[in-house]
């Protein structure tokens, strides 16, 4: 009777045990949740600075650089481009700061919180107010004309034939303009001319449609998104035979 009254105190010996294992348990549960958030946080910085210094994705907003781009595109922004010695060249498309030439005093809505600058930095939501893709048509001293009696568009007085881009029967340029680009400024116009309020559009305004070549954040090197339009985007060779400019 003695031996069966002491088995329950043997069975509840192992509970010291079992509590030990729960304690280490747990804390490697919290030493793999540490290391887990330090690699998301590195991964996080690491996107950040890539697309800060690097490259980064843009979200087309409109039809103005139609068929070359279309509503919805992704496109990677090479910010590297011109960060060495290098100047932005016709026929290429860029990517640029236009406050103070597009946008004079608007508020551009944009927004400020971290989960908006993170969409930003990732491609996810439309540009703000501020932000424009077009391509470069004229580089400093340039003379840039529309348009010629065969009703194409100049650049010092050579013409150029932009069949290869622009959408097919699209005049050059309903507006007509006769324009000398300032040193360390760019003219530049979108494919689809009808449709985009560009550089012809901002005349009569401080800069006359230029824009500062310090202001662009690089150029449209890559459409990533969707995956059936993803290609490389090469600058137009509508321009090479254009001669330098000699004007300004």
């Amino acid at each position: 009777m003695d031996t069966e009254a002491q088995h329950p105190e043997r069975d509840r010996a192992p509970a010291p045990v079992r509590e030990e294992r729960s304690r280490s348990a747990l804390f490697r549960e919290t030493v793999l949740f540490r290391e887990a958030a330090w690699i998301l946080a590195a991964c996080l910085t690491l996107l950040v600075l890539v697309n800060v210094l690097v490259a980064q994705p843009f979200l087309i907003p409109s039809r103005s650089m139609e068929p070359a781009l279309r509503t919805g595109d992704r496109i990677l922004v090479n910010k590297l481009a011109y960060r060495f010695g290098d100047s932005p060249r016709r026929g290429d498309v860029v990517v640029f700061d236009g406050e103070g030439s597009f946008v004079h005093g608007a508020d551009t809505g944009a927004g400020d919180g971290p989960l908006d600058a993170a969409a930003d930095l990732l491609g996810l939501t439309r540009p703000d107010g501020t932000d424009f893709v077009k391509r470069v048509v004229g580089v400093g001293g340039d003379r840039v004309t529309c348009c010629d009696r065969d009703g194409r568009l100049t650049v010092n007085g050579r013409a150029v034939h932009e069949d290869g881009f622009l959408p097919a029967g699209e005049e050059p340029s309903a507006v007509p303009f006769d324009i000398v680009v300032p040193a360390g400024r760019l003219w530049v116009m979108g494919d689809h001319r009808s449709n985009s309020a560009d550089s012809r559009h901002h005349l009569g305004q401080p800069g006359g449609g230029t824009v500062p070549v310090d202001e662009v954040v690089g150029r449209a090197d890559w459409v990533v998104w969707p995956f059936g339009h993803r290609r490389r985007l090469d600058t137009a060779d509508a321009y090479d035979r254009v001669p330098d400019g000699t004007h300004g």
